[in-house]
């Protein structure tokens, strides 16, 4: 049968009205069964009708589509939003307890990132097909790093114990002589790993540090008293700095001393808190236990934007990674630089 044809020419016989009718009449009758069906694992179950049957309504003869009206009304429920903590229902409650201060990191809820090709360099290229190890437990750095598209990247935390003096530091040199110890302690359990020197894989290790406006370094929270005052001393200090040293070491092809190249960067952001935040506000914030493992009590990534103004330079630096600089720092020791100074001044042990 023609579909169609007869609305542009003369009238229809009375038969061709009638198979036409009792055409509609079916694939109605499919469409209504399916829109009444429950959805399956390969649908939503608040998808609107005409997602689910586009196919079927394209070959609907036009004069049978305002007869779907009734079921093109097909929407999801409002979601339901509490108002007061007695709105707040039962199922929407977390059953698992808040993290301790004094305990691990959360581990954080997966966040699946949209299909995308990697990044390609020649250094990125090169660093593919070779062994890439962070040394540093932060999820946070390593979700960024993986947006380099590194395949065998590993992940070994270094176990030097942060212990150097901040009296004897200034912040900028206390976060770089930090990151350049937890490089060197994991690259020195890779050389015992591997004595023939073989398959030692490029170390990638960072330090992030928090400095007041008075150059205080401040820590991560050790108490929920302790994390009131830290984001309350932010908002009222007018801006504080957050300083990321990155540090890369890789070995070298040939037996030039010391045997591998280092590199490093220190990167610097001013961040400001929101004069306006109010102390309900912080005291609502700190209640999420957010910040609780991160220094400064704070997540920019995450809630913790609310606290935040604004922000003079490198955003990630302050999730605690820079990426740019770091694959500034990448390119380099893949291609043989090294900092002059290391040369020399890392065989103290």
């Amino acid at each position: 049968m023609q579909k169609n044809t007869w609305l542009k020419g003369p009238p229809p016989a009375n038969g061709m009205i009638k198979d036409l009718r009792f055409d509609c009449r079916e694939r109605l009758s499919s469409i209504e069964q399916q829109l009444l069906t429950p959805a399956t694992q390969n649908s939503h179950p608040y998808q609107s009708s005409s997602q689910l049957n586009c196919k079927n309504l394209t070959t609907l003869p036009l004069v049978s589509i305002a007869l779907l009206k009734p079921f093109t009304s097909i929407i999801r429920p409002p979601a339901h939003t509490p108002t007061s903590p007695d709105d707040v229902r039962p199922d929407s409650i977390p059953t698992d307890p808040p993290p301790a201060y004094d305990g691990p990191p959360a581990a954080p809820l997966p966040r699946p990132l949209p299909p995308r090709l990697p990044l390609s360099l020649p250094a990125l290229n090169h660093l593919r097909t070779r062994r890439i190890i962070l040394a540093s437990a932060s999820p946070r750095r390593s979700q960024l790093l993986s947006l380099l598209g590194l395949p065998n990247l590993e992940i070994i935390p270094s176990t030097f114990p942060e212990t150097l003096s901040k009296t004897e530091h200034t912040p900028f040199s206390y976060v770089s002589s930090t990151a350049h110890e937890k490089c060197r302690e994991v690259y020195a359990r890779e050389l015992d790993s591997h004595p023939d020197g073989k398959e030692v894989g490029i170390v990638i290790a960072a330090d992030t540090v928090i400095v007041d406006n008075e150059g205080r370094v401040i820590e991560k929270p050790r108490s929920r008293e302790d994390h009131l005052s830290i984001l309350k001393g932010l908002r009222n200090g007018g801006g504080h700095k957050v300083f990321t040293a990155v540090v890369c070491m890789a070995p070298r092809d040939d037996l030039t001393h010391p045997g591998y190249n280092v590199v490093s960067h220190v990167e610097e952001t001013l961040v400001k808190f929101d004069s306006l935040v109010t102390d309900e506000l912080i005291e609502a914030y700190v209640r999420t236990r957010e910040g609780i493992d991160k220094a400064g009590g704070y997540a920019i990534q995450g809630l913790g934007a609310i606290l935040i103004e604004k922000i003079e330079g490198s955003y990630d630096n302050v999730v605690g990674l820079p990426l740019r600089a770091t694959l500034r720092l990448i390119e380099k020791v893949v291609s043989g630089e090294t900092d002059a100074e290391e040369e020399f001044g890392s065989d103290e042990e």
